[in-house]
């Protein structure tokens, strides 16, 4: 089976694993309960996609997600840091060439009609806005049927939402209409409101206009490949903490499953480092012969994999004395 089809098919299925779309500074995601009633759903895609193209995905009473299955889809599985010395974080980027995973990269509110592509039947007579944060790989849009938002929707069309004290920004906020994420892969909808004091826990938006002004796509810490873009991430569950990032104790298995998103999605960087790493741990070589790090990716992948062995249990003077080296204000 395509391993990316294969991934998907696993992790819809497990309420403990969540996904998002976004760029840097724009981004919807997904969780669910593991009690929460869901609907997983496989169908042909809607009129947008290529013909013949198949989609699957999962609905709840709060959110959706629905992903094209894409033969020039690439996934990248990739670990990051946390900040507390000890923890790690984990994900898979799944990527399009630029060229066809463009949004449409509008930068003013622009009306874009019903949204006959919902993932739910009940929502495809209510009106789409194109926000217009002008982001280079998702659409971040708003929908709703609601006769008086709308209207203000369209009065304010043509305009940048990223003003500050913009009314129909206000508006969006105090109505909390359902918020879409739209990518060459697919679109995650949040029906529930937004939060304005604190994340609510399951599906929600986050919109920060100080990060999408950078124009990136994506943290420089996730290894997007050049001239790709991300389209969708996995967040499987952590091997070190809970669902709200709360550090758990080491959860073994949960970095095993990890370790095959890695064997079918790999980085050949941190790969050989880890290799690298682990050679010289084993031999009892010093850090004066170990092969130093050569960009971040594979600083980070280096950093990661001494907090995995110490979250293992091996707390040896030489790991002890590579932390030191590495990690010295956080040992």
């Amino acid at each position: 089976m395509d391993p990316i089809r294969q991934t998907l098919e696993e992790h819809f299925a497990q309420p403990t694993s969540a996904f998002s779309i976004g760029s840097f500074g724009a981004i919807a995601e997904f969780h669910r309960r593991t009690d929460e009633p869901a609907e997983l759903i496989t169908a042909r895609a809607p009129e947008a996609y290529s013909p013949g193209v198949k989609v699957m995905g999962v609905v709840t009473a709060r959110g959706a997600l629905r992903v094209a299955i894409r033969p020039d889809a690439r996934g990248v599985a990739y670990e990051t840091l946390s900040r507390d010395g000890r923890r790690w974080q984990q994900g898979v980027a799944f990527c399009l060439p630029e060229a066809v995973g463009r949004s449409g990269m509008r930068s003013v509110l622009t009306p874009l009609g019903a949204d006959g592509d919902a993932i739910r039947a009940e929502d495809r007579e209510a009106q789409l806005f194109d926000m217009g944060l002008g982001a280079r790989n998702i659409d971040f849009c708003v929908r709703s049927s609601d006769p008086d938002l709308v209207r203000l929707l369209e009065r304010h069309a043509g305009e940048s939402l990223l003003i500050p004290g913009h009314p129909a920004a206000a508006a969006i906020l105090e109505a909390s209409p359902h918020r879409i994420a739209r990518s060459a892969l697919g679109r995650l909808e949040v029906y529930q409101a937004i939060g304005r004091l604190r994340t609510p826990e399951g599906p929600h938006t986050h919109l920060l206009p100080k990060f999408l002004r950078s124009g990136r796509t994506h943290s420089a810490n996730i290894p997007v490949p050049k001239a790709w873009l991300p389209a969708l991430m996995l967040h499987p569950a952590s091997a070190v903490s809970d669902e709200n990032g709360r550090p758990i104790p080491y959860r073994p298995e949960r970095q095993a499953a990890f370790e095959v998103l890695r064997a079918r999605f790999p980085d050949p960087a941190v790969l050989q480092v880890r290799k690298a790493l682990l050679e010289f741990l084993q031999s009892c070589d010093g850090l004066d012969r170990f092969p130093q790090p050569t960009d971040r990716i594979q600083r980070t992948a280096l950093r990661v994999a001494l907090r995995q062995l110490r979250a293992q249990g091996c707390e040896s003077d030489d790991l002890l004395s590579w932390i030191a080296a590495f990690e010295p204000t956080r040992a």
